[in-house]
């Protein structure tokens, strides 16, 4: 199996630290997050095979970073359970998680659940890997650079210019709402969005376009949101 990545989320550190070695052990790649917003936010950024993911959690709970999750990727999902969340390990499998493994647990036993979910979909080929370059017609991201340019000159963007970006580039063709991209971007419920959502989408095709006005990449899909055109 070639070099792969688990992100373990769980909000008490001891389990984290412990589960880190046991994985490591075997040459996995460990990133941690201590909640579900936080293992969005790497999700965006990284590569990741395979992710552990606890239930109960503060800010976002597994079952609700579970439910956004699948909403774009089909990354295995092993959910983290105490004995007396079944209903929520039900409505964990029914929105897509894999499998589940009940706390405590037994290492070994976890280590082997987290290999059989790699094997089938690194080996068995139901990851396609991520593009690391993006170009459409054009306009290119690069994801290892963490840099955006058009016809090869870089574009300077702001954190939050950079992360709609990707969302739109990653997804092209697709349109997003005002809440979606504001859910995604900024982590928060998106009411009330549509003046930050405008202003920052203003200002990328101010630096993406040449012609703002009459934009060629950044598409305005009225009544919907937007898009990034492929």
């Amino acid at each position: 199996m070639e070099k792969v990545s688990v992100l373990l989320v769980d909000d008490e550190k001891e389990i984290r630290d412990a589960i880190e070695i046991y994985l490591k052990n075997e040459g996995i790649t460990v990133l941690k997050a201590s909640d579900g917003l936080e293992a969005l936010d790497i999700l965006m950024e990284q590569t990741v095979h395979l992710i552990l993911m606890d239930i109960m959690m503060p800010n976002l709970d597994g079952i609700s970073a579970t439910y956004k999750i699948r909403e774009q990727k089909n990354i295995p999902i092993i959910m983290l359970t105490a004995k007396s969340e079944d209903t929520d390990k039900i409505l964990g499998l029914q929105i897509g998680a894999d499998d589940y493994i009940t706390k405590p647990f037994n290492p070994m036993e976890l280590v082997a659940r987290v290999k059989s979910q790699l094997r089938r979909y690194v080996t068995l080929g139901t990851f396609d890997g991520v593009k690391k370059k993006i170009d459409l017609h054009g306009l290119t991201l690069d994801q290892e650079a963490k840099e955006v340019a058009v016809n090869g000159e870089s574009v300077k963007l702001t954190p939050i210019e950079y992360k709609i970006v990707v969302l739109l580039m990653k997804n092209a063709g697709r349109v997003f709402s005002i809440a979606e991209i504001y859910e995604s971007v900024w982590k928060e419920p998106g009411y009330n969005a549509e003046n930050t959502v405008a202003v920052h989408i203003r200002k990328i095709r101010e630096k993406i376009e040449v012609d703002p006005k009459n934009p060629r990449f950044l598409k305005v899909v009225w009544g919907i949101g937007y898009k990034m055109e492929k």
